[in-house]
């Protein structure tokens, strides 16, 4: 009997690449592949890179280098393979590069290089595929590419425009997912609010019973399955609004991320990003007002080109107003490719750090002001892990890597498991609790 041929793997970048590794790792398993989590083991090596700032692309090349080194045998896709130049100048003995979610183009390239296995995987894979994230949670992407062209991304030349799945397609795969165990799907997109209009709102058919392909529709349907549904990239459209009653309903968690960037109408405008804070700041009033457990995460860029002073004493009223329960923040740096590289007045980079850490300790105060108000309240939590000091789980306000973790006093808990407690402390990101009954 042939030896069956072991592929290394190695994933970057966001968790939209994460899942176009996991469809990858899917296919090459069912066709019989083996899956080894080291280069010495592995006949070939696919490296699925990340090329969205210079950041990223520079540990993507680190990671094409080591492959190449320790294995010799490597097959790059991804974001950066759009830089397929630059990739064969620097690491010339690779020997395919593709761009991203080029499913079938990897696998050719796999198949080109590495025989077949003889007979395909002969036990059943997981209705859901393989997952690259823990079992009871799992990144649910409806769409590819963005129609966007913000001034600081190069995310549609990376992945290209805007290009959603069918609702049934997707709810499908939800559905698959939830049936393997997952307790909360993660729905993510580069534009998520943009889902379907690139397809003028196909019906589609999923349960016997047709369904629009629009967010609002499809959050509505994924709301039916048995998991916790978040949604990520919220792009701040009009229709936003129409997913606040399925929040309060409970249909979908109260949670959005929302990327607004900036608050100042200049520096949104030189983005090329919606530049109505006034309105905002209404919708957020709103939103809290229809859905009082909302959370809202965000995340900004400071010290953009042409960024003044008072510009961004403007970005700190903001958010002294907005008050948001999450927040992520990054000083600008320029990305190859990029138009904002070619606007004029950029920032000094110690003028961008000190107001970094200025934006940081104005978020953390509301931050930490916010958590606190929690102590005393019962909450549903999931667990995603237990040691021996106790359960380490997330709320619904706590999208998993990102947000802030809830530390029960329990080890009388699993992973994937529902618990209800009971808040007793917090600090700037984190809560503690009890477990109720």
């Amino acid at each position: 009997m042939s030896r069956t041929p072991n592929i290394g793997f190695v994933s970057l970048g966001c968790p939209k690449a994460l899942v176009d590794s996991e469809r990858i790792l899917t296919q090459l398993r069912a066709e019989g592949y083996g899956i080894v989590p080291d280069y010495a083991g592995a006949d070939l090596v696919v490296v699925n890179t990340c090329g969205f700032i210079d950041a990223a692309e520079a540990e993507s090349l680190e990671a094409i280098g080591e492959a190449v080194a320790d294995n010799g045998r490597v097959i790059v896709t991804g974001c950066l393979g759009g830089k397929a130049g630059k990739i064969r100048e620097l690491h010339p003995a690779v020997l395919a590069v593709t761009g991203p979610h080029a499913y079938e183009e990897v696998m050719a390239r796999v198949h080109e290089h590495l025989p077949p296995p003889a007979e395909p995987y002969t036990q059943l894979l997981p209705p859901g595929g393989l997952k690259l994230t823990p079992r009871h949670y799992a990144y649910l992407k409806i769409s590819e590419g963005c129609n966007h062209h913000c001034s600081f991304c190069i995310i549609p030349s990376l992945r290209g425009d805007l290009d959603s799945r069918p609702a049934g397609e997707v709810l499908t795969e939800a559905e698959n997912l939830v049936s393997a165990g997952v307790r909360e799907l993660l729905v993510v997109s580069q534009d998520t609010s943009a889902y379907g209009v690139d397809k003028r709102y196909p019906m589609s058919f999923w349960g016997g019973r047709p369904v629009k392909t629009r967010l609002t529709e499809l959050a509505r349907e994924l709301g039916r399955l048995d998991a916790w549904v978040r949604l990520h990239y919220i792009y701040p459209y009009p229709h936003v609004d129409e997913l606040i009653p399925l929040m309060a309903e409970g249909l979908i968690l109260p949670y959005l991320d929302i990327p607004l960037q900036h608050a100042s109408l200049p520096v949104l405008k030189a983005m090329k990003r919606p530049a109505a804070t006034d309105n905002t700041l209404k919708r957020i009033e709103a939103w809290r007002r229809d859905c009082p457990d909302i959370t809202l995460r965000s995340t900004f860029i400071v010290g953009f080109p042409g960024e003044t002073g008072a510009q961004f004493e403007e970005l700190l009223d903001f958010l002294r107003a907005a008050q948001l329960d999450r927040v992520g923040a990054f000083a600008y740096s320029p990305v190859e490719g990029a138009a904002a590289n070619a606007l004029p007045d950029p920032v000094p980079e110690a003028v961008k750090q000190e107001r970094l850490a200025r934006f940081m300790e104005v978020q953390g105060e509301i931050s930490a002001a916010r958590l606190q108000a929690k102590i005393g309240r019962e909450l549903r939590v999931l667990v995603d892990e237990v040691d021996q000091e106790g359960a380490i789980a997330r709320s619904a306000a706590d999208a998993p890597e990102i947000d802030g973790l809830v530390f029960v006093d329990t080890t009388d808990a699993r992973p994937g498991e529902f618990l209800d407690v009971r808040i007793t402390d917090a600090s700037e990101h984190d809560l503690w609790a009890e477990l109720l009954g």
